[in-house]
């Protein structure tokens, strides 16, 4: 196995189902979202994806340095007028999960610690 890192970083998945006639709003809004979760430090990528199996289906994912960091974007003023209300229409379910293993292409795998005590899962 490769090289182990300290802290594990945060991907948040937040998955929708609208309405075609609803498309256009909800990807201003998306966009409006990711703009205000993307100006907040810890912040490391995201993009609004769409199912090409169910067109109804879209998924906002974004990655974050640690969850400490994800938490406290979400605690950003902006980021409560633009992306909790968004992200409230969200299907109910799990969204946030931490980092474990990497690779990168023809790269070892990276493994990285949980931030969950006594983790098994690694």
């Amino acid at each position: 196995m490769g090289f182990h890192s300290k802290e594990a970083r945060v991907l948040v998945m937040n998955r929708f189902v609208v309405e075609q006639d609803a498309a256009g709003s909800f990807t201003e809004r998306a966009h409006a979202a990711l703009a205000a979760l993307a100006a907040r430090p810890g912040y490391l990528r995201g993009r609004l994806t769409r199912s090409l199996d169910e067109p109804s289906h879209w998924c906002l994912v974004t990655e974050w340095e640690s969850v400490g960091t994800y938490r406290r974007a979400l605690g950003a003023f902006d980021v409560k007028v633009y992306a909790t209300p968004l992200l409230a229409e969200s299907l109910d379910e799990p969204s946030a999960y931490e980092a474990l293993a990497e690779a990168v292409p023809g790269g070892e795998v990276v493994t990285s610690a949980s931030d969950r005590a006594a983790d098994p899962g690694r």
